[in-house]
């Protein structure tokens, strides 16, 4: 009984969020043919002709008067803008042989076969060779939509097409909802992924997403943090930062990215007669190994490398299971010295060091850094 009642809780759940996902699906392609069409109707130059200048405004004031709330001017703009910004979609999703897209909207059954078309290749199984996730692959290969309209509305407004659609691969990866697609953006993921990267990794992300298959994929720098509420200029210690960490796990999971379960806090482990305790340990399920997370609120010294080799170097020996991979160190600091680490620690090491704040960056001085970054690799 509970068995057929669990199956049964589990379809209906399912049938709930496929029906929700329709709905966004639908409205979706209905505003891109619509901004097609008005793109295609100034091409044409008809602007010049009954609408004018005008256009949108009139356009809305009709649409408006027979459908009701949803048809703005300003939301024919942003329809507009993302034709324009997607228009590169415009074919895979109007061609079906058997009739032009212009039927499609017009009619339920034609938006329903268009629906039908994605949401079957979304059900397609991956290849086991790939990393890339069922859904993931809607976006990369057949080019169709995959978020909620008013995701789309939002990533319309970044300029920069590399980093909008790497903020669309993400938001579908990692199911973001639209305040979380707009806290990463702020954070600046894009350009704190894309610093620690080489030309052809900066390539990657805006084709592939953050794609995990070495240590340094997981590295950012800086971490953000402006969710542990922690004022910057007030005194607080590395037990007071751990403890907000800990009470925000979920947002700093998030944080930390892709892959990552949490094991323990201030890990105990004895080697001869010392008892050591590492702040806060991780394991990542896409590399299989440890991540050892270690805290500072002060200036980054090489005695705090030593004692993360130390640790690492435990965890490989003693914890680590054999077809694990070797544990990653992480030592999370307030400053850090680049040329003391790069002195300190090996080139191959899995020990790395990367800044915290906890305020969201000036996102201008990131895309500046991440420029500068680019040309100095050319």
């Amino acid at each position: 009984m509970n068995n057929l009642y669990d199956q049964i809780k589990d379809l209906i759940h399912s049938a709930r969020q496929s029906v929700v996902k329709s709905i966004d699906l639908i409205q979706v392609i209905t505003n891109f043919e619509i901004g097609r069409r008005i793109v295609k109707f100034e091409q044409n130059g008809s602007t010049r002709a009954e609408y004018g200048k005008n256009l949108l405004k009139n356009l809305s004031s009709k649409l408006s008067a027979e459908f009701g709330r949803g048809f703005s001017q300003r939301n024919l703009e942003y329809m507009r803008k993302f034709y324009l910004c997607y228009k590169d979609r415009d074919f895979q999703i109007s061609q079906k042989p058997s009739a032009k897209f212009e039927k499609h909207i017009s009619s339920p059954s034609n938006s329903s076969e268009i629906l039908e078309k994605q949401q079957n290749s979304i059900s397609q199984k991956p290849s086991a060779k790939s990393q890339i996730t069922i859904n993931e692959q809607d976006v990369l290969t057949n080019r169709q939509f995959v978020l909620s309209w008013s995701q789309y509305v939002f990533l319309i407004g970044i300029k920069n097409s590399e980093e909008r659609q790497f903020y669309e691969i993400e938001s579908l990866t990692n199911n973001w909802t639209l305040d979380e697609l707009k806290r990463q953006f702020d954070a600046g993921l894009y350009e704190r992924l894309a610093l620690s990267r080489d030309k052809n990794g900066i390539k990657r992300l805006s084709k592939e997403g953050q794609m995990v298959s070495n240590p340094k994929d997981l590295l950012k720098d800086p971490y953000i943090l402006e969710f542990l509420e922690l004022d910057e200029k007030a005194k607080y210690s590395e037990t007071d930062l751990e403890t907000a960490i800990i009470d925000k796990l979920e947002h700093f999971l998030l944080e930390l990215g892709k892959g990552f379960l949490f094991e323990a806090r201030q890990k105990r482990f004895t080697y001869g007669e010392d008892h050591f305790y590492v702040d806060l340990v991780f394991f990542n399920r896409l590399l299989r190994c440890y991540v050892l997370i270690d805290l500072k609120i002060g200036k980054l010294t090489h005695q705090d490398m030593g004692q993360m080799q130390m640790y690492v170097n435990y965890f490989d020996r003693y914890v680590k299971q054999k077809d694990e991979n070797p544990t990653v160190g992480i030592i999370l600091c307030k400053k850090k010295h680049d040329a003391l680490v790069e002195i300190t620690l090996p080139k191959d090491t899995n020990i790395h060091a990367s800044e915290y704040q906890l305020y969201l960056p000036n996102k201008n001085i990131l895309k500046q850094r991440l420029m500068e970054w680019t040309q100095s690799m050319e």
